[in-house]
């Protein structure tokens, strides 16, 4: 039969792992270096892979193919014990995972307030997310520029508490985060949007893509740029 299918471009993948993290049928596995379609009947279809690959590697075509298996993904998924297999198949640094953190906890004298972590979830690069992760429900996002937490000391005590974090660099990723960030606001509930930035030229593709996305989301979001300074100080806010 012909139907529709996915396709992965070998050679724009860079096997970072995030379209075998969402396959929940197990169609998708990591060899040599490469994201590769295990069989065509597990396959249904759907495309959940696609909007979480940053390369856009994955693509559908209409081919010849075996209907999709119901069946045998079970099958092959209590062969994993769970509903799906592993992602021990893609980089382990995808795996997404929300982090809990005590803000009571009081602060002990080897780790003090100032310096506890405030980092609520993984993975962190905006390129790497996946834009349905349950963190980003009911979330604060803080869309950060990757320089700013090595400039400014209590950049987690005053940014990054109690918000979700996504940063990037839109100079050295070379890429337009607007889709994925409109993907993120239009497919979650976020309560409010902040931007840090550093004063430099090249984080103004970072702030355009959350404007970008908050304009494209349909939704009306409280949003704050913040600009450090490469001293560390707020140069603007």
């Amino acid at each position: 039969m012909v139907r529709k299918i996915i396709k992965i471009d070998e050679l724009r993948c860079n096997g970072c792992g995030a379209c075998v993290s969402v396959c929940r049928e197990g169609a998708i596995r990591m060899a040599g270096g490469k994201a590769k379609l295990l069989r065509d009947d597990y396959c249904d279809g759907l495309g959940n892979c696609l909007p979480v690959c940053p390369c856009g590697a994955i693509t559908f075509e209409e081919r010849e193919a075996p209907a999709f298996n119901r069946e045998a993904v079970k099958a092959n998924a209590q062969k994993h014990g769970g509903t799906a297999p592993p992602v021990m198949h893609g980089c382990p640094g995808m795996r997404s995972k929300t982090i809990t953190r005590d803000d009571k906890a009081n602060a002990t004298p080897k780790q003090p307030a100032s310096v506890q972590s405030n980092l609520r979830q993984w993975p962190i690069q905006i390129k790497l997310v996946p834009p349905a992760a349950p963190y980003f429900n009911n979330a604060n996002l803080l869309v950060a520029a990757d320089c700013c937490a090595y400039t400014c000391g209590s950049f987690h005590a005053d940014y990054m508490k109690n918000a979700i974090t996504i940063i990037g660099c839109p100079k050295l990723d070379d890429v337009d985060y607007s889709d994925k960030l409109t993907g993120i606001l239009k497919n979650n509930h976020i309560k409010s949007v902040k931007i840090t930035r550093m004063e430099v030229p090249c984080c103004g593709g970072l702030e355009h893509a959350v404007q970008n996305a908050l304009q494209n989301c349909g939704k009306m979001i409280p949003w704050q740029i913040v600009t450090l300074g490469t001293d560390g100080g707020v140069a603007e806010g």
